[in-house]
């Protein structure tokens, strides 16, 4: 309020699950984190609110990747149409981890890698495209212990009024299924994600991959705008999706407070011969459900009829037991055969207690054997590894430009071939407000078999999020994430207690950054059991998606480098033995390091990187910047080979003479700046506290020189381009 007073207001009602109000001395700075069934939710500017949701498909795409991975992506666009009163899904991303396509013995019941990677794409492209909705970030993540047991992350971004981010059934309400036909596909896929993976699965629980239909969605998602939008405002009170569990889940969120009466037989079927309960418990793909007011079924079933989408009517909304509780009701064919109480659905399952033990990472020094590399060697080979190289071939399958709001795509650069840290989309177009959307995986730092800590990996997975949104013109007082935890099971109590520790880092982290959780989900037992017994583990996983609000797309960067002449400066939070901090970094685990280097691991320092961000974005939101790159994974000679690779073959770079472990460090928090002018940038840094290093400065000859060694950008391109295909 104008006296500094706070008043919280109630109006999100049963919808909020967490918000954070924070008082600062010089007025109110307020951060709102939605959590809600469906999906996370942050305002955009006056009018509109943006809400976000990431989610795994991983054991249905181990068996049949293509109709996993499209139902993953299904089901994820489907929670944001399902979020407040209906959202119009506007960007997509998809990050994928899975075993080496080079791998030589695949264990019986895994599918190879290759064709995994190959059919996961082709699944979240095909639903994608065809639904008209841009895939415009993601990331692919390459380790032998997702040979049995692939990770597919599904994410969607979507717009809607911000005056119609809560809505609750009331009594009275029709109960109404939009969309696709129900199936016996998908019984039993909750139950399927929860379990370890054997041998035997692809038999077993085959059935329990969905049948996803994108043109159908498309349908439905036009039909529900068109509702939405109706004259005198949405002709439904509540919207949410057809999830895990089918009607199951989706009409007993809905009427926990009010109560439902379900007549199973109405339901349109696919086919005949299911019984109350496949019908009840079923999660066949493309169906929503609808709290409508009797007095607008008619208007909704006329759109429908225009939209060419089915519509019935299943119950109504409203009935409570003698003592009052709101109460679940079913029938088949007049036939009462279920009834619960609400609360006891709700909050009657039993909480286990479980153990955890925690042990602190032990690492193995890995010296390196013969002679060092040179550092054109250590370069070209890191530039073909699969964790580093180019993900052209899967990228150039998405359309990452219908709708027509994309301004920074996921390749840039003057021949579009090189890596941008995150996307930027103008949500509304002509306001010149924009949103950024990156992401952040460390996985390497977390994995118990090389001495990691998955509470560094955390913080590293937020701290390259944050860089990756920074540095296309994100504001980072305004950056919201979302978590994706994949463990293996948590029986076990060292994998538990890995899992706390990622915990800690979340809170940690989202407190340093103020970038709150919005939303997240998780998916355990990520393990596969061989036929000899032998048991896989995934390494600890966990995606960090961030959404951020760029005030103004004219200051937008990419990654290339832009003209001759420019200084290149590396900025980064201040660490001591910097230059050792190799553990598990590419460079170390692909060469090792002398006798005499102590391969620590990267740490975040979380009182100074949150500073590094500020004053990069303030620099980039002055204008004092051609080109930002954040330095990830490889160190600071790759970050400099991709930005030269992304400016083609016309500009070069004249480097400075550092030690090679220098040169291939990944810590934490560095940005890569090409900068015209280098006195008011460095009063910038200088005013943060910030460190900096003046690395060289490009060159107009489309070589870079590092180190007495020259190399030209045609061969660093060919070395980054040529590893990965699908």
């Amino acid at each position: 309020n104008p006296d500094g007073t706070l008043t919280i207001n109630n109006a999100l009602n049963s919808t909020v699950a967490a918000a954070t109000f924070e008082l600062i001395e010089d007025g109110i700075d307020w951060t709102l984190s939605v959590f809600v069934d469906n999906a996370g939710i942050i305002a955009f500017d006056d009018n509109n609110a943006i809400c976000a949701k990431v989610e795994t498909h991983n054991h249905p795409s181990a068996i049949e990747p293509y109709g996993g991975a499209a139902t993953g992506i299904g089901g994820c666009i489907r929670d944001i149409i399902g979020t407040g009163l209906a959202a119009k899904p506007i960007a997509s991303t998809d990050v994928f981890c899975v075993g080496y396509p080079n791998i030589k013995d695949v264990p019986a019941g895994c599918l190879p890698p290759a064709r995994v990677l190959n059919q996961v794409v082709a699944g979240v492209r095909d639903y994608g495209n065809r639904m008209g909705i841009p895939t415009v970030n993601g990331a692919v993540w390459f380790d032998n212990r997702y040979v049995g047991n692939p990770l597919v992350y599904c994410g969607c971004i979507g717009i809607m009024p911000r005056s119609l981010i809560k809505g609750d059934a009331e009594p009275g309400d029709l109960i109404v299924a939009l969309g696709g036909r129900t199936g016996r596909d998908g019984i039993h896929g909750a139950t399927f994600s929860s379990t370890e993976l054997t041998d035997t699965h692809a038999d077993e629980f085959s059935h329990a991959v969905q049948i996803g239909n994108p043109i159908e969605e498309k349908r439905v998602l036009d039909a529900i705008v068109r509702a939405r939008d109706a004259e005198g405002g949405p002709l439904f009170t509540s919207i949410t999706d057809c999830g895990a569990g089918g009607f199951s889940s989706a009409i007993g969120e809905m009427g926990e407070h009010v109560g439902a009466e379900v007549h199973l037989d109405r339901a349109p079927l696919k086919y005949a011969g299911l019984t109350y309960d496949e019908i009840w418990i079923s999660e066949a793909q493309e169906r929503m459900i609808l709290a409508v007011p009797q007095a607008n079924i008619d208007s909704l079933q006329r759109i429908c009829d225009e939209e060419h989408v089915e519509l019935s009517v299943l119950g109504t909304f409203g009935h409570f037991n003698q003592n009052k509780e709101p109460e679940l009701i079913l029938f088949y064919n007049t036939t009462e055969v279920g009834r619960l109480p609400m609360p006891f659905l709700h909050d009657g399952i039993p909480t286990p207690t479980r153990e955890a033990i925690w042990k602190p990472p032990r690492h193995t020094r890995k010296t390196r054997p013969g002679t060092e590399p040179t550092v054109k060697e250590a370069l070209l080979y890191l530039l073909a590894q699969p964790n580093i190289a180019s993900k052209r071939s899967i990228i150039s399958q998405y359309d990452h430009e219908v709708q027509g709001n994309t301004l920074i795509k996921p390749l840039v650069g003057v021949q579009g071939q090189g890596p941008s840290n995150a996307a930027v989309i103008e949500p509304v177009p002509g306001t010149s407000r924009g949103l950024a959307i990156g992401c952040g995986l460390a996985t390497n730092l977390g994995d118990p078999e090389l001495g990691g800590d998955a509470y560094q990996m955390v913080l590293t997975a937020i701290d390259e999020c944050v860089r990756n949104l920074v540095c296309v013109g994100a504001d980072p007082s305004r950056i919201a994430i979302l978590d994706n935890f994949c463990w293996p099971s948590c029986a076990k109590p060292e994998n538990l207690a890995s899992l706390v520790r990622a915990a800690e880092g979340c809170y940690d982290g989202a407190k340093a950054y103020r970038t709150p959780f919005i939303s997240g989900k998780d998916s355990l037992n990520n393990q596969f059991t061989t036929r000899q017994g032998q048991t896989i583990e995934i390494p600890p996983t966990l995606l960090i998606t961030g959404i951020g609000i760029v005030p103004d797309i004219r200051r937008c960067l990419s990654s290339d480098f832009k003209r001759p002449g420019s200084s290149v400066l590396l900025i980064e939070a201040e660490q001591n033995d910097q230059w050792l901090r190799m553990g598990n970094s590419q460079f170390y685990n692909c060469f090792g390091l002398p006798d005499r280097a102590e391969p620590l691991m990267p740490a975040v320092d979380l009182a100074s990187a949150p500073t590094v961000a500020a004053a990069v974005a303030r620099i980039i939101r002055e204008g004092l910047a051609l080109a930002a790159h954040d330095v990830s994974d490889g160190g600071a000679l790759v970050t400099i080979a991709e930005m030269l690779i992304g400016a083609g073959s016309t500009i070069g770079f004249d480097a400075a003479h550092i030690s090679l472990e220098r040169w291939f460090s990944e810590t934490p928090a560095g940005y890569m700046l090409e900068v015209p002018d280098e006195p008011p940038v460095l009063d910038i840094l200088n005013d943060f506290g910030v460190t900096w290093t003046h690395l060289g400065f490009t060159t107009d000859s489309g070589r870079l020189e590092a180190n007495d060694e020259s190399i030209a950008v045609e061969e660093l391109t060919e070395a980054w381009l040529g590893s990965v295909t699908v």
